[in-house]
């Protein structure tokens, strides 16, 4: 007798079992298209992601840390009594030959510089024998005013031209060049209107009403002569 064949009223011990076989191998088919499917999703983006490079950035810019090191303190007593601001343009061109001297390029460079000047006296060269006191007067010798700083305005000094002929070759320490002669010139310009004269009268204002201030009525201040210049070739 068959399965189908059995009783309706049968005991349940004596009805046979229903086949399991079919509807373990739908479900393991089942299963097996799901995983599949998975693994197969995965592989091919997987792939597309090895077949589709990555955008490249124009530019990678690293930052190394570098330590701080102080190099050297000194104790300084610098009286700054004046500044200038000073403006310049430098124009500086290397020429350069070719083919033997035959062909001359040029390189050059347009730069608009701005510095300020800052000019005083250096106390800390004072010694005690530059200090005469005689009753209520006293007597102080300076050394001679002198420039303490040029320094370029980094947010104002810009090139502002930049022209490399054809067959030149582009010197990238001609901006280099041109800073330092601004720094030069700026000095000798600022030299040219007086700043030095300029700081020995505020040293006398600032420095004759400190000396008052601390009950002396009668301040004398001298200046040393400024020491001769070094030729350029010396330097």
């Amino acid at each position: 007798m068959s399965e189908l064949d059995a009783p309706e009223d049968a005991p349940l011990a004596e009805r046979p079992a229903p086949a399991m076989g079919p509807l373990l191998r739908g479900s393991a088919t089942v299963l097996f298209i799901l995983v599949a499917s998975c693994i197969g999703g995965g592989l091919v983006g997987w792939v597309r992601g090895l077949l589709t490079p990555e955008p490249v950035p124009d530019e990678v810019v690293a930052v190394r840390p570098t330590p701080s090191v102080v190099l050297a303190v000194r104790e300084l007593a610098r009286l700054e009594t004046t500044a200038f601001h000073v403006e310049r343009v430098i124009d500086m061109t290397a020429t350069q030959r070719r083919l033997f001297g035959l062909i001359e390029a040029e390189d050059s460079i347009l730069l608009v510089a701005v510095a300020d000047v800052v000019a005083g006296v250096d106390l800390s060269r004072v010694s005690e024998r530059d200090v005469v006191i005689e009753g209520g007067r006293v007597t102080i010798t300076l050394p001679a005013p002198e420039i303490f700083t040029v320094a370029l305005d980094g947010q104002r000094t810009y090139v502002y031209r930049r022209d490399t002929d054809a067959l030149a070759r582009r010197n990238e320490s001609l901006e280099t060049r041109a800073r330092r002669e601004a720094e030069r010139t700026l000095r000798a310009a600022a030299l040219e209107a007086g700043i030095e004269e300029r700081a020995r009268q505020g040293a006398e204002r600032s420095l004759g009403a400190l000396v008052r201030a601390l009950g002396y009525a009668e301040v004398e201040l001298r200046f040393r002569e400024p020491a001769p210049e070094a030729p350029a070739a010396a330097r």
